[in-house]
């Protein structure tokens, strides 16, 4: 084990850096480990590779293997397949049935060519099925490793996947009972299908509603028991067993009880999150090992006349499987690349098919060089996908901005904000509530991100189309509502959507770059990962949503403001403030773009009469200010906000003059019990006299120097803070 372990992560410490999944890494540790590599040496096969030995680690493997199956099962979502688009059923489809006729054609000719005999016509007619196969958990896998789960690519390929999966387990079926035929005799075959139809006779009526009783029993927000998860884990092991008992695969058991297990929490995040890290850490690491420990590349020898006929048939199938799932997508217009990425995906081999080789090796059907040969088959798909996926397709140009989309250059205003965690709704609320105007209505896409737990895809819901979800509604029902209910208090300013995103934390920022591309934001807020209490201690900070905020920062299509709550939630300008009537609002301006920005911002906060704007500009103390392209451009910004209200009462302008940093700091200090809102430009990476010595405390450097210290300040004084960031066009 220390050596399979020590191995595979070797290997894989190299190879990572080329894009190439871990399975290759795990492949090459048991080749290494096992008869081709060490096992050439007696010594090393007499003390490691003894039958005891050899027993433990594959009983381990096998565990794993079904584990694995059960674990897939629970995230799989057959929903799904009734929302996929035409392009997914037609490419999926395609990928399994076009593959499986060539094939067949092609074993039937060199079969003939060469008089095999039956065993190695049924040997071939059992390849060229497994290699027709788009197994759900092997692209899963490498869609996840390839950190591709959150883009169109990989959304578009588990689609497709979630379709032929459903051939997939016809044909590994029909291959395992056509197996069981020859190896014992047509009876055992018919016993095998009868249990097998019992079997998902009690799952489907039985197992299912008891988990939907399991669900029921369990308070809202609470774990599930562990006795429950407990019975569910045996139960997968012991369906295992069953299949095992017929003649059949163990992972078809557990796969199809994990499908009983209803996708999402409580339940199926209870269970995954219990094994998932052994099982993929541990156990599935073994298992892949020990199939290719006993696979010996010396006996590949393509004078033999059934090893020259499997490379044929594999050739055309791995062939014909890539065209039909080729083809589709060009008819349908997907861009060139990333439909070779896709189509090289969809081609790649894993662990089921290793799996469903080792096992037919066992059953006797498949001669050692031909298992040899579809170790390698494995191995070099596996690799080639990975390395052509990573050169071939770059998910983060989807995002690059070769359009302004930005508050200053957009006639319409259209706002994307994000809630991370239902206490994000009543500032975000109130942040709205401040650019009402009847006179000029505008858009708002809201985004419920949640963490992804017990399924593997991700997915995006719209709430104005699906109107009920199971367990997604639950979870976003406060949301929505409360959203709903903004909605139709104030329906002639604004229109409302809201959105809910299920995926994991690193590729949430994804579906936010995703949706504000798709809803033509030009501004997107998101929620500052730090909370304060009202007497100013923290009560909650987030590093996973920090490190979100910045991956949105740096790809965001459009403009970005962060959100900070200091205690004060931007208090609603239709209540009472807690400085009078109005919501009293500053802009500290300093210069740049971004800082051009929060004034474009602010100016459409002036139209509601209820706020009160201050624009506070800070200016060197010593020397006139510089006259050059960019100050010009600070003066038409000013000039552009001030010429409507030069004798407005609810907006002022004034400067400030000061030094270097400690002034800005102290004098920013001063304004704290005067303002409900700041709102600051990022202005990153820019030096100037007036907040010179700041970088050197600037605590959170995604909001810039100002927005920062505002953000860090020690003091008990109840405010919030906006800190805007221009979109930065191509």
């Amino acid at each position: 084990m220390f050596a399979i372990f020590l191995i595979s992560h070797g290997c894989h410490f190299i190879l990572k850096r080329y894009g190439i999944h871990i399975l290759v890494s795990q492949v090459l540790a048991g080749v290494i480990v096992g008869t081709t590599g060490l096992g050439q040496q007696s010594d090393y096969t007499r003390i490691f590779l003894t039958v005891d030995s050899k027993q433990i680690l594959g009983t381990l493997a096998g565990l794993g293997y079904q584990l694995f199956g059960f674990i897939n099962g629970i995230k799989m979502d057959i929903a799904l397949v009734r929302k996929t688009g035409k392009m997914a059923i037609y490419s999926g489809i395609l990928s399994m049935v076009i593959p499986v006729v060539l094939g067949g054609v092609t074993g039937r000719m060199v079969s003939k060519y060469w008089n095999l005999d039956k065993l190695d016509r049924l040997s071939l007619i059992l390849v060229m099925l497994v290699q027709s196969m788009t197994p759900f958990p092997v692209i899963c896998s490498f869609i996840g490793d390839l950190k591709l789960t959150n883009s169109e690519l990989g959304r578009l390929g588990l689609s497709s996947v979630l379709t032929s999966e459903m051939l997939t387990q016809v044909i590994a079926l029909v291959a395992f009972f056509i197996g069981i035929a020859y190896k014992q005799r047509a009876q055992a075959a018919i016993e095998s299908v009868v249990i097998s139809v019992a079997f998902l006779v009690v799952v489907l009526y039985v197992v299912r509603p008891a988990m939907f009783w399991v669900i029921k029993q369990t308070p809202k927000g609470r774990p599930v028991k562990d006795l429950y998860t407990d019975i569910i884990i045996f139960g997968a092991l012991a369906s295992g067993a069953l299949f095992n008992y017929i003649g059949l695969n163990v992972f078809l058991g557990s796969l199809v009880f994990g499908l009983a297990v209803p996708a999402g929490p409580p339940l199926a995040s209870a269970v995954v999150e219990k094994i998932e890290c052994i099982v993929t850490g541990v156990l599935v690491p073994l298992f892949m090992a020990m199939c290719t420990m006993g696979a010996d590349l010396l006996k590949i020898d393509f004078d033999d006349y059934i090893l020259k006929s499997t490379a044929i048939v594999v050739s055309v199938v791995i062939l014909a499987k890539f065209g039909a799932y080729l083809v589709p997508l060009l008819y349908f217009k997907l861009p060139k690349k990333d439909a070779l990425a896709l189509a090289f995906l969809i081609s790649t081999k894993g662990i089921v098919e290793l799996g469903s080789f080792t096992y037919m090796r066992e059953l006797g059907i498949l001669t050692e060089g031909m298992f040899a040969f579809l170790v390698i088959t494995v191995l070099l798909s596996a690799t080639i996908s990975s390395f052509v996926v990573n050169w071939v397709y770059d998910p983060s140009r989807k995002y690059a901005g070769y359009q302004k989309r930005n508050i200053m250059h957009s006639k319409e205003l259209r706002i994307l904000t994000c809630i991370y965690k239902p206490d994000n709704t009543t500032i975000i609320i109130n942040f709205i509530k401040s650019l009402l105007t009847i006179q000029s209505p505008f858009s708002v896409s809201v985004l419920h991100l949640i963490k992804i737990s017990g399924r593997a895809s991700p997915m995006f819901i719209s709430h104005q189309i699906q109107k009920k979800t199971i367990s997604l509604h639950s979870i976003s029902g406060n949301v929505i509502l409360s959203f709903k209910h903004f909605q139709q208090n104030y329906r002639d300013a604004v229109s409302v959507n809201v959105f809910t995103a299920i995926s994991p934390p690193k590729f949430m920022h994804e579906d936010i770059c995703t949706l504000a591309l798709d809803e033509l934001a030009c501004f997107l807020v998101l929620p500052f990962h730090k909370k304060w209490l009202v007497d100013g201690s923290v009560e909650s900070e987030d590093s996973t949503l920090r490190t979100l905020n910045c991956c949105v920062l740096e790809r965001a299509p459009c403009s970005v403001g962060i959100l900070i709550d200091r205690g004060n939630q931007v208090k609603s300008i239709f209540l009472e403030s807690s400085r009078g009537s109005s919501l009293f609002v500053v802009v500290i301006f300093f210069g740049g773009n971004d800082d051009q920005e929060a004034l474009v911002l602010a100016k459409r906060m002036s139209q509601n009469r209820n706020i009160s704007i201050k624009i506070a500009r800070f200016i060197p103390s010593t020397d006139e200010l510089e006259i050059n392209r960019d100050s010009m451009l600070d003066s038409q910004a000013l000039n552009y906000i001030m010429h409507d209200y030069t004798e407005d009462e609810t907006v002022d302008y004034i400067e400030e003059r000061v030094s270097d940093g400690l002034e800005t700091s102290k004098t920013i200090r001063s304004m704290l019990d005067k303002y409900d809102l700041f709102i600051v430009g990022r202005r990153k990476d820019i030096q100037t006299p007036q907040t010179a010595g700041l970088d050197d405390m600037n605590e959170y450097p995604e909001l810039g120097v100002i927005g920062s210290l505002l953000a860090s300040m020690d003091t008990t004084e109840k405010y919030s803070v906006l800190v805007v960031k221009q979109q930065v066009a191509l």
